[in-house]
């Protein structure tokens, strides 16, 4: 089934240093976009990381040091990356809680305040597990009855998951609508208000702490009661973008922000 889209949707796949949000850079990304009439358009590029690509990162996507020393950092590349995928939606296999997270942070690190919220997001594992249960490989060969060659190379997987979603609104054209509306919400597991999920959305839409001692109480009530526990969350090992919607919270609270 071909995809019915409002806006582009960018499949994109991310091969790093490692899979901590806040500390592991990229070493390449893999989009490919989908334009409402059909047309794909594919790009990867490896990206210098800056860091040490650790030898049990290697053994799963195979880039070394070596193999990225004379690419681009991310900072050289963010700008037209950011352009490329401005007014799209967005697609990826555990993308939700890992590739658009980690992406954030990239754009956040570099100084590039692109606000990951002004679009929608459809994690095809999500739909697979909901429907299923398996990994990446195991949804290609279940939905597409082909074996994923190149599996953890980023373009390898960028393809295979757009070829999957495909796939899954045929198999369950009854229940999935195909629009990625509905999609984005239905591959949306947790209310995040944040990416990484230390604060999200109660039922009454209310940011509450998501850890802690705090779990569950809101973060405006948190940051007036306990006054230092702002500067502990920004001075400790938390992602920049929730650094970010924290302060967003804040300067809110103290009427300095817009709703």
């Amino acid at each position: 089934m071909e995809l019915n889209l409002a806006n582009p949707l960018v499949f994109f796949d991310l091969e790093t240093t490692g899979i901590n949000i806040a500390k592991d850079r990229i070493v390449e990304i893999s989009v490919l976009k989908v334009y409402p009439n059909g047309k794909e358009e594919q790009k990867t590029m490896r990206v210098n990381p800056e860091i040490p690509i650790p030898a049990e990162a290697t053994a799963v996507h195979g880039i070394t040091n070596e193999d990225v020393k004379d690419c681009p950092t991310f900072k050289q590349i963010a700008k037209e990356l950011a352009r490329y995928i401005e007014g799209c939606d967005l697609g990826g296999y555990n993308s939700n809680r890992f590739d658009i997270p980690l992406l954030a942070e990239e754009f956040l690190r570099v100084g590039l305040d692109f606000d990951m919220r002004k679009r929608k997001f459809v994690d095809v594992q999500t739909i697979f597990h909901k429907m299923e249960q398996r990994t990446l490989s195991a949804a290609y060969r279940f939905y597409c009855d082909k074996c994923l060659e190149d599996a953890h190379t980023a373009a390898a997987d960028t393809f295979a998951t757009y070829e999957v979603l495909k796939a899954q609104l045929d198999r369950y054209n009854e229940k999935l609508e195909n629009n990625v509306e509905f999609l984005s919400k239905f591959s949306t597991q947790n209310n995040n208000a944040d990416f990484a999920g230390f604060i999200v959305y109660n039922d009454k839409g209310v940011e509450v702490f998501n850890f802690g001692k705090n779990k569950g109480i809101p973060v405006e009530q948190v940051l007036k009661e306990q006054p230092g526990y702002y500067a502990w969350m920004l001075n400790s090992d938390f992602p920049l973008y929730t650094k970010k919607i924290l302060t967003e919270i804040k300067l809110r609270s103290a009427g300095m922000l817009n709703h």
